[in-house]
């Protein structure tokens, strides 16, 4: 099943580029040059002006089925996904994920209606068995800057099943962590795309991309 093989495929990418921009135009240069440094699942947040437009392109140009050592393979999500029409935007727009900062039940059941993996975020034991309870397959532990890796530990204790990326505050320093501790995934957002942003340099996100996905191999060896 398609739902399946993106969680699988997530899983297996280890990073996810979570990018914001000033314009759609921007997030998909950002996009390219992560897809580029090695980060090839990229949810772009709906607070970028037009965001669906850079979905839009980017899943034309990419695709989750081309083969995954090729120049064309990616998976494009949406991130700050609020609500289930916002949600339903993004898919037709050509979304193969949908993430969002909050456990909202109504866009968990839109998604798997159309069995389009859903991340939402949660901070509490509770929150994370209600999005079980709904049929999640990963939650967003978030924002993660608040956690330690730790608290993965500590939310298997009672909950084993649950399948959990940490996103914010997740860096080159403590990626190594998050992962031993567990985690599915990790979300990277401004510390991929700050110094390219600030120099107005965009090929600096792939030199950083690069670098996560190199942190990332040595965690899971």
């Amino acid at each position: 099943m398609k739902k399946l093989r993106i969680v699988n495929q997530i899983h297996e990418g280890g990073v996810v580029a979570v990018l914001r921009g000033d314009s759609p135009e921007e997030v998909v240069e950002m996009a390219k040059q992560s897809i580029a440094g090695g980060i090839k699942i990229i949810e772009v947040t709906l607070t970028v002006p037009f965001a669906l437009r850079a979905i839009e392109k980017l899943a034309a140009e990419y695709s989750s089925s081309a083969p995954a050592d090729s120049d064309k393979y990616a998976v494009i999500g949406a991130g700050t996904v609020l609500d289930p029409e916002t949600a339903r935007a993004a898919i037709l727009s050509g979304s193969e994920f949908v993430v969002g900062p909050s456990l909202n039940p109504e866009t968990v059941k839109l998604c798997n209606r159309y069995r389009v993996p859903i991340m939402p975020g949660v901070m509490t034991a509770m929150e994370i068995q209600e999005a079980l309870d709904l049929g999640v397959d990963v939650v967003k532990l978030f924002p993660g800057n608040l956690y330690s890796p730790a608290m993965i530990k500590a939310f298997k204790g009672p909950l084993p099943q649950a399948n959990m990326m940490p996103t914010g505050g997740v860096n080159l320093d403590n990626l190594k962590d998050w992962i031993k501790a567990g985690a599915f995934a990790v979300g990277i957002g401004s510390d991929l795309t700050t110094d390219a942003l600030r120099e107005k340099d965009y090929s600096l996100v792939a030199k950083k991309s690069a670098q996560y996905i190199e942190a990332f191999k040595a965690a899971i060896n």
